[in-house]
């Protein structure tokens, strides 16, 4: 049996819990089967996450079962690489899948099915092309035009069928049409394409087959082949819904699945598109489909998101039957509520600037205690050391701040986080005028911890010693698409924003030396950031912004 996620509290909408709730007080269902059917041509992402936290859950709440099952109908647009990375994402959010299927594992039960249609003289071989098919089916106030090969007898399209499998004709020669009805008003019902010719090799089947069938046909016969109970899907294709059910009657399944849709997850400056993604990944904007700036899942793992604070997202957010957009702040939102208590404190400087303590010993280094988590105590203390030079951040100084700026400028006085107030004497500049480098005084008497009363300073900045500091890289990232500045007109590519990633090398505490790729911490007053786990080496230390510190994001 497999692992089961503790449930949660129910307190957002979700009709299609409803729905299962009823089919089994009706008696119409005694165990709920559900499945993430994903097409293994490119890698997942939050939209997927949401259908399969929707999928898994219901099941799981029903003590039911979830099949993970890959519709690799398509061998021209399929990869391994898509089949494994899946399999991870789904087990990296926290699930595990009760039977793991392949549509390619039906494929001759499909050819049966097909050709039990042509035998009941429900589908037909078609020599139209593609364009022609498009021409003659009509459109949404026009009926369609009945292809001149629709009334072949069914020995002629018994042996074409079995001739286009034997691999006698040439791609896009030939397909198979459903039988249906050309002045039908849902177009899916035109006669729609479910078997065409395609001389490629299948990830799982090699080449043992040259004709595919379509998404539309091959679909509702692995559902009910599987026993599915709900069939869960985007809104898109409800439309697709008497196709799906015609396909189940005529082709004479035991098992009877429902198709249910629900509104697809949209965020504000996120793509959500496999088509629009993988172009991103081809054309170089990004640096592959795990680049911490993408929405797939394996973007955001790497980017530093938990799966706890997705899954948290996805049950927010609700399970509607219309399609709305979510400002991409609430899934950050959720993030930051679960690294809160998790992510260690430390200190980090993005942009240096050195500070010498003229009044400190040379030479001496002491040891202080900082807390790892204030918000969770058990976390314990740190050492940091601290000695007579140290980098602050560039712009936690300026030489001629405005009213209210109460960090370091000259004369001032601040507290360096868990250490000493210093007071800022001297600045030094080089031959452009550019502050290199501070002079300042500290106070022993305002060590942090000793409980010093003796006056009160306004600012509190952050810093890390100098010569024991760790080189590190940061990557800040800003959202990959600008919303605000889209059009109707024109390429998603004209609103890939210029600074989605600003690199900044600079310093980490000594005790980050040795941290791990997926390690994630909070870097006083910058943000949560996670260990890259594709640049990071012993040499060099990478880590990625997740979220800032705070939104005025409330739910």
């Amino acid at each position: 049996m497999r692992k089961r996620l503790k449930m949660v509290e129910h307190n957002t909408s979700n009709f299609i819990r409803n729905i299962v709730i009823d089919d089994i007080k009706s008696g119409k269902t005694d165990q709920v089967i559900t499945r993430f059917p994903p097409e293994p041509n490119g890698y997942l992402h939050i939209g997927h996450a949401k259908s399969i936290v929707l999928n898994f859950e219901l099941a799981d709440e029903f003590k039911g079962k979830t099949n993970l099952r890959f519709d690799d109908t398509n061998p021209l647009k399929e990869d391994k690489e898509y089949v494994e990375s899946i399999k991870e994402d789904v087990k990296w959010l926290g699930y595990d899948w009760d039977n793991l299927f392949f549509a390619s594992d039906y494929f001759e039960e499909m050819y049966n099915r097909a050709t039990l249609l042509i035998e009941k003289g429900l589908a037909y071989v078609d020599d139209l092309n593609a364009d022609e098919i498009r021409e003659y089916r009509g459109t949404l106030t026009e009926p369609g035009k009945e292809s001149p090969y629709r009334n072949r007898s069914i020995e002629e399209n018994l042996d074409l069928f079995k001739r286009m499998r034997e691999g006698e004709f040439g791609n896009g020669e030939k397909v198979l049409r459903a039988k249906i009805d050309m002045s039908s008003p849902n177009i899916n019902l035109r006669d729609p394409v479910i078997y065409r010719i395609a001389h490629a090799t299948h990830h799982n089947t090699g080449d043992k087959w040259c004709i595919y069938p379509m998404y539309a046909f091959a679909h509702p016969i692995e559902d009910a082949i599987e026993g599915v109970t709900h069939s869960i899907c985007t809104l898109e294709f409800e439309d697709q819904r008497p196709l799906y059910d015609w396909v189940i009657k005529e082709c004479e399944m035991e098992s009877t699945p429902r198709q249910y849709e629900f509104g697809r997850l949209n965020l504000t400056n996120t793509v959500m598109s496999k088509r629009k993604l993988k172009q991103l990944v081809d054309e170089g904007y990004v640096d592959g489909w795990d680049d911490p700036r993408m929405p797939t899942t394996a973007g955001l793992r790497r980017r530093g998101y938990t799966p706890e604070a997705i899954r948290n997202f996805c049950r927010e957010i609700g399970v509607a039957k219309t399609s709305g957009i979510v400002d991409e702040k609430m899934l950050e939102h959720f993030v930051r509520e679960d690294l809160k208590l998790k992510a260690p404190r430390t200190m980090g400087i993005l942009k240096p600037l050195k500070v010498v303590i003229t009044n400190y010993p040379e030479g001496q280094v002491e040891m202080l205690d900082a807390e790892i988590n204030p918000e969770n105590p058990e976390m314990g203390t740190r050492q940091i050391p601290f000695s007579r030079e140290i980098y602050i951040e560039q712009e936690d100084f300026m030489e001629n701040p405005p009213k209210k700026y109460f960090r370091l400028f000259p004369g001032n006085e601040v507290r360096l986080k868990h250490a000493y107030f210093i007071k800022c004497e001297e600045v030094i500049k080089d031959e452009e005028g550019n502050v290199i480098e501070l002079r300042c005084t500290y106070d022993p008497e305002t060590k942090s911890g000793t409980g010093f009363t003796g006056r009160k300073v306004k600012g509190t900045i952050h810093w890390v010693e100098a010569t024991q500091a760790v080189p590190a890289e940061f990557r800040l990232y800003e959202p990959l698409i600008l919303d605000e500045e889209a059009e109707e007109d024109g390429s998603f590519l004209d609103h890939v924003n210029p600074n989605s990633l600003i690199v900044e090398n600079g310093y980490v505490e000594p005790n980050m030396k040795d941290v791990q790729a997926g390690e994630k911490f909070q870097f006083f007053r910058h943000g949560y950031f996670n260990v890259d786990s594709k640049d990071t080496t012993p040499d060099h230390l990478v880590f990625n912004l997740i979220v800032s510190l705070k939104s005025s994001f409330k739910i």
